[in-house]
């Protein structure tokens, strides 16, 4: 008596899954025009424009050159924009039209589906903050960074704490096109309180404590720190430590409020 066996259907892996999602969201990504000019060229445009402000701010005292504090906020800039303005709407156009639910019913996770959409935004900034440090140091005569480990663990824990804050913010937003309001509170409270615009060195004490609880702060103090150094232990500590409390708060936040399905 022989018997036989039918093959088991092939399972996939994590990897692959995530690898499928990231290439459909960059398809995706890549045929939307305003999605693109928001990652690749809004970053420069708005540099430009930390530059100009800062022409009118003293940086005496701060260790910084006029250069040196438009690039370091510049790489903040980056991730704010690339990060968190090009996935809430990402977010909510996969929920509005039902993409989300359906992963959902697949093998695919609920980490895997928000980090699948996430994954090439995430990947573009990463790629513009090398080249942005790369031409800073070759060109504009700044100064390579001082401290690699902490520019890194600055640049990715941005990358984190505004990914999580990004699918937060889509549980508030009805529509793609409400996205633009939505996303300006933190837009604006990062840009001009977490040191994009003006180093916090320059605030007044009091204004620059409040500042320093800001979400975003303590990743741009970590940037700043482990490219142009200087900052001491107790700063850096600070820095890190609030960044990951606000990194913690904003992943439970999504954990317990994140919408999969259309809101009426």
């Amino acid at each position: 008596m022989t018997t036989t066996t039918t093959p088991q259907a092939a399972r996939t892996t994590a990897a692959g899954r995530l690898g499928a999602l990231t290439r459909a969201e960059l398809v995706l990504l890549v045929r939307n025009r305003t999605a693109l000019f928001v990652s690749l060229l809004m970053p420069l445009l708005m540099i430009g424009s930390i530059r100009a402000g800062l022409d009118r701010v003293g940086l005496e005292g701060t260790g910084m050159s006029l250069v040196e504090a438009a690039m370091t906020g510049g790489v903040g800039m980056v991730l704010v924009i690339v990060v968190y303005l090009n996935l809430v709407p990402a977010y909510v156009a996969r929920r509005e039209e039902l993409v989300l639910k359906r992963l959902r019913t697949g093998e695919a996770t609920d980490t895997e589906i928000l980090t699948g959409t996430a994954l090439p935004s995430v990947a573009i900034t990463l790629v513009q903050c090398v080249i942005m440090v790369g031409a800073a140091v070759a060109f504009l005569g700044v100064r390579a960074p001082q401290r690699p480990e902490l520019l890194v663990a600055g640049v990715l824990l941005g990358v984190v704490l505004l990914g999580a804050l990004a699918a937060y913010t889509s549980t508030l937003t009805r529509t793609v096109e409400s996205a633009q309001l939505t996303t300006m509170p933190l837009f604006f409270v990062t840009a001009f309180g977490s040191g994009l615009f003006v180093p916090l060195e320059v605030l007044p004490e009091r204004v620059e404590a409040v500042c320093a609880l800001l979400p975003v702060t303590g990743v741009v103090t970590l940037v700043r720190a482990g490219w142009l150094g200087g900052a001491d232990t107790g700063d850096l500590v600070r820095a890190g430590a609030t960044a990951l409390v606000w990194t913690a708060v904003a992943v439970f936040a999504v954990r317990r409020r994140f919408r999969w399905e259309p809101r009426h």
